[in-house]
């Protein structure tokens, strides 16, 4: 992407591929992804593999449940994306691949492989692994809840409870040579805003379901009346 674009200027591409109304619940989402994203393309030492892609598709979906109507919302990813420069179906295939791989081999396994930086992982996991020892490696917080993700997609984890997989990442972000401090409170402010988020959603479907059984009830009302 030009160093010369700005966040305005990605802000009105992002209005150009997405004309739609985006509901309040969601905008600080789509607010804070596309400044960072455009933060992201032009940090010198930035790369867009796929742990990032991890961590960036699994903040979209969590943050964006509920998101109606349905069918526009890998619409908003994508147009996020693009007005920054990249591909978003590129990243979900990345994505979709590092999940592939992660969900074929234990917990144990995975927890091996990021806590030696990739050594005895398959290739792409081991490449992606790699990236992190660069020495111009850039870290943002969808690297830390990239490496969570890949924790959470092993065989077993869903029986691990998730404080526990979560401390396991804080250590093993660590031995990966990220910085403990950092990776702790972005995957604690994550998880704290998945939490609000959800009952942001639960809130928003039960005044809807409510709204629309008092319009019933009122066209129920009428049409006895007429009767």
């Amino acid at each position: 992407m030009s160093a010369s674009l700005t966040v305005a200027d990605s802000k009105r591409a992002f209005h150009q591929a997405f004309p739609h109304v985006i509901a309040p619940l969601y905008r600080r989402l789509v607010d804070e992804l596309l400044v960072e994203l455009h933060l992201l393309s032009h940090q010198k030492g930035f790369q867009a593999d796929q742990l990032f892609a991890v961590g960036l598709t699994q903040v979209f979906d969590s943050f964006s449940s509920g998101y109606k109507p349905e069918n526009q919302r890998e619409q908003l990813f994508l147009a996020l994306c693009s007005a920054n420069g990249f591909d978003g179906a590129a990243f979900r295939q990345m994505a979709a691949d590092a999940a592939t791989q992660v969900g074929h081999h234990s917990l144990d396994e995975v927890k091996g492989w990021l806590s030696n930086r990739g050594e005895g992982a398959p290739a792409p996991i081991a490449s992606l692994l790699h990236g992190v020892q660069r020495d111009d490696f850039h870290y943002s917080r969808l690297v830390a809840v990239g490496l969570l993700s890949l924790l959470q997609r092993a065989q077993g984890a869903d029986a691990i409870d998730p404080l526990a997989l979560r401390s396991a990442a804080h250590e093993i972000g660590e031995s990966m040579g990220l910085i403990k401090s950092r990776v702790d409170k972005d995957l604690s402010l994550y998880a704290g805003n998945i939490e609000k988020m959800t009952q942001a959603v639960e809130l928003m479907e039960e005044t809807v379901a409510a709204e629309r059984r008092r319009r019933e009830r009122a066209a129920a009302e009428h049409e006895a009346n007429k009767s």
